[in-house]
């Protein structure tokens, strides 16, 4: 048996569930009677969703929706960056939804420093876009991952993988 344990610490999410989030709000879009006559769209990239609405009122109802059908498809609203909405053509208004699918080097090092002041004897290394973190006991990693689930200062969703 290995002296020590570990496991890592990422952000990301299915792909597939988003997108199939974003075409159920489609659907829902065409058939609302408040949307009947309406310019109102909703498009995904790999990178963002861009929501395309006629006025504030239509862009948060369909806000919601999204919101809605991720937390539905069991996603977390976190992966979700909203951006202020801008004029767009048309007279229309347009919103940007930065999709975070990877820890940032700021969010590890915020990890990291939560390990280190909550579990001393717990190691936190930063590898790219994810933290590995080590320990000679397993007991002390899994309140290391319960501790992390319940932070309310992480801005992005955490997954834990690799558990050895």
């Amino acid at each position: 048996m290995a002296s020590e344990s570990s496991f890592d610490i990422v952000s990301d999410f299915d792909m597939q569930e988003l997108r199939n989030a974003v075409d159920q709000v489609k659907r829902e879009i065409l058939t609302r009677y408040d949307f009947k006559g309406v310019t109102a769209e909703i498009t995904l990239n790999e990178e963002d969703i861009t929501i395309v609405a006629p006025d504030k009122m239509k862009l948060k109802a369909i806000q919601d929706m999204l919101l809605q059908k991720v937390i539905n498809r069991k996603l977390s609203p976190k992966i979700l960056e909203m951006k202020e909405p801008e004029l767009a053509t048309g007279m229309t208004l347009k919103q940007i939804t930065k999709l975070i699918k990877a820890l940032d080097q700021e969010t590890c090092k915020q990890i990291t420093k939560i390990l280190k002041e909550k579990f001393p004897k717990v190691k936190a290394t930063i590898q790219g876009t994810t933290v590995r973190v080590t320990s000679k006991s397993r007991d002390d990693l899994q309140m290391v991952i319960a501790a992390l689930q319940q932070e309310a200062s992480l801005k992005v969703p955490v997954k834990f993988t690799n558990y050895r």
